[in-house]
């Protein structure tokens, strides 16, 4: 991947200057809590801590490993004990709606409206998850989206396979990867990649209205209906397809089509990093299908920092502080290359970007946006399909039409 560059339509930062915003005597430690351990993503967050540094104030990393399912109950549990961090990254879901509701987080509309962010972050979407009652409580820090089939290009040239450009075309080679002792499709066996195996497939395969139909309005009826029928039989393909890949983390199961031991990765558009980190270049060593080639639509949700309320004036001015360095320009050019993902800034424009990123722009431009479960429905009901996902790809005897029936039950029930 090439060097990115940043284009703006004023040359200032977000605000004001980074260094400038650490005022006399109030330089402090801040501790950071995140889950961004893999590869790329240690890179990613070092651009931001090195940044943050530079104004003075010392970074203190929180770095959780085992993603977000490990982290985001840990980060829950500190704050609501009493023992909140100085800033933490969180997902938009509305685990972290409870936690404002309580009042355990702090309110940043004031130093949103002094510098700007409505006006220079896009899509607005990012800001909408982040308010809550009219006010804002969190910093989008990069756009990701999940809904992509990742692709090793030479391992089906090798084999006299055509690079597929759909999700029919991929299963279609399955056997002819298998004969020749590969794995069609790495992913890790976690629980939140499960789940997020079944919902790509619910976008990809059955489309946006369906993947609303059932989360957004919980059309019971129609979860156990023909339409979500085929996103089942397709999720019963994925985990045929899997079968040999027995990794666990997301990152490790990028190594296998890194080494040619696999075709294929569902996952976000993050593992894009790790790719770049191998010295993979989009296009032409790997190629990425978003909405599996079938439904071009992707989530805008991304990460976001968010700050506990604390009572120490030094820590609130290095909230400050840390708030306008992830979104000042240069922050948002070297983080996002570093992890794969799109900036939140509407005024950057990226550079030698590579296909996959520029795909993912010109989808989001377009509007082709959906939800994020996370958004749509509460943590209870994630944690249900979540678990149903665990069971059904870990037992090849689950059938598709019991697993469906299983989920139309959650969504009959879901909030």
């Amino acid at each position: 991947m090439g060097v990115l560059h940043l284009k703006l339509s004023k040359l200032t930062l977000l605000g004001a200057t980074v260094i400038g915003l650490c005022q006399p005597g109030l330089a402090a430690e801040l501790e950071v809590t995140h889950w961004w351990t893999s590869g790329a993503e240690a890179a990613a967050i070092k651009v931001i801590a090195d940044a943050y540094s530079q104004s003075g104030n010392t970074w203190i990393d929180g770095a959780i490993a085992g993603a977000g399912g490990v982290a985001r109950p840990l980060i829950t549990s500190r704050i609501t004990g009493g023992d909140p961090m100085g800033a933490t990254q969180f997902t938009h879901s509305a685990a972290m709606v409870e936690l404002i509701e309580a009042g355990f987080m702090r309110d940043v509309t004031e130093l949103a409206e002094t510098a700007g962010w409505k006006e220079k972050i896009f899509p607005q979407s990012l800001l909408e998850s982040c308010t809550f009652e009219g006010r804002l409580y969190c910093v989008p820090s990069n756009i990701h989206s999940q809904q992509w089939l990742w692709l090793n290009n030479a391992v089906f040239e090798d084999n006299g396979l055509a690079v597929p450009q759909n999700w029919a075309e991929f299963v279609a080679a399955g056997p002819k990867l298998r004969e020749a002792g590969i794995v069609p499709l790495a992913q890790g066996r976690q629980a939140w990649q499960l789940q997020l195996t079944f919902n790509v497939l619910m976008v990809g395969i059955g489309g946006p209205e369906l993947f609303l139909k059932v989360y957004d309005d919980l059309d019971a009826e129609y979860a156990a209906g023909p339409d979500v029928a085929k996103v089942f039989e397709a999720a019963a393909q994925a985990r045929t397809l899997m079968e040999g890949g027995n990794v666990q983390e997301w990152n490790l199961a990028a190594q296998m089509l890194v080494g040619g031991s696999a075709a294929g990765q569902i996952m976000g558009d993050w593992v894009q990093g790790e790719f770049t980190q191998a010295g993979m270049v989009a296009g032409e060593d790997y190629s990425c299908l978003p909405g599996l080639g079938e439904h071009e639509y992707i989530t805008a949700a991304g990460d976001a920092f968010y700050f506990p309320k604390v009572d120490n004036p030094k820590i609130v001015a290095a909230q400050d502080v840390l708030a306008n360095v992830i979104v000042s320009p240069e922050t948002q050019v070297a983080f996002t290359a570093a992890k794969g993902a799109l900036p939140v800034r509407g005024d950057v424009e990226l550079v030698d970007a590579t296909p996959c990123m520029e795909k993912g722009m010109d989808i989001l431009k377009q509007g082709h946006i959906v939800e994020s479960i996370n958004t749509l429905v509460s943590p209870d009901t994630v944690a249900r399909v979540t678990d149903l996902m665990v069971e059904f790809f870990a037992d090849p005897s689950f059938e598709a039409a019991r697993a469906q029936a299983e989920f139309a039950e959650i969504i009959a029930t879901a909030d």
